[in-house]
């Protein structure tokens, strides 16, 4: 590995049927279940993860434009194609943000700057994916 890289480490012990707990090695966890019965599932976590991602890099750049944020809820929908591998195909994100001092405009930036330069999530997946976003000021 070169100094411009940086690694992240995981680990994952198996619990029963198709239920996962893991994270950062000596670090918080959560429990993963491919079934979706217990808790969510790896490919609703990856559209957790995205959502997150982006939140995060919304909530920064927001302040730094100086708007009050008062509440932000990501909605995420994945459409995946039928046939294995399962991947997505299409990523939609609902924006609900409200905010003193936000307007379309900003919100709007915000969320580009995220889409196109910084989450880093959205920028490790698959180049064909069609992502795109509403957005619903409040």
């Amino acid at each position: 590995m070169t100094d411009s890289t940086e690694t992240k480490r995981v680990t994952l012990h198996w619990l029963d049927d198709l239920r996962f707990e893991g994270g950062e090695p000596d670090g918080p966890s959560i429990v993963v279940d491919a079934d979706n019965a217990t808790s969510p599932g790896p490919m609703l976590m990856l559209l957790m993860a995205a959502a997150a991602c982006s939140g995060a890099d919304v909530v920064s750049i927001l302040k730094k434009m100086q708007v009050g944020l008062e509440s932000l809820e990501i909605a995420m929908e994945g459409e995946r194609r039928t046939e294995h591998p399962k991947h997505y195909t299409a990523i939609r994100y609902t924006w609900t943000i409200r905010g003193l001092g936000l307007d379309e405009t900003k919100a709007r930036r915000a969320i580009d700057l995220s889409m196109e330069k910084y989450c880093s999530v959205l920028h490790s997946l698959r180049p064909d994916i069609a992502t795109s976003y509403a957005l619903r000021l409040g």
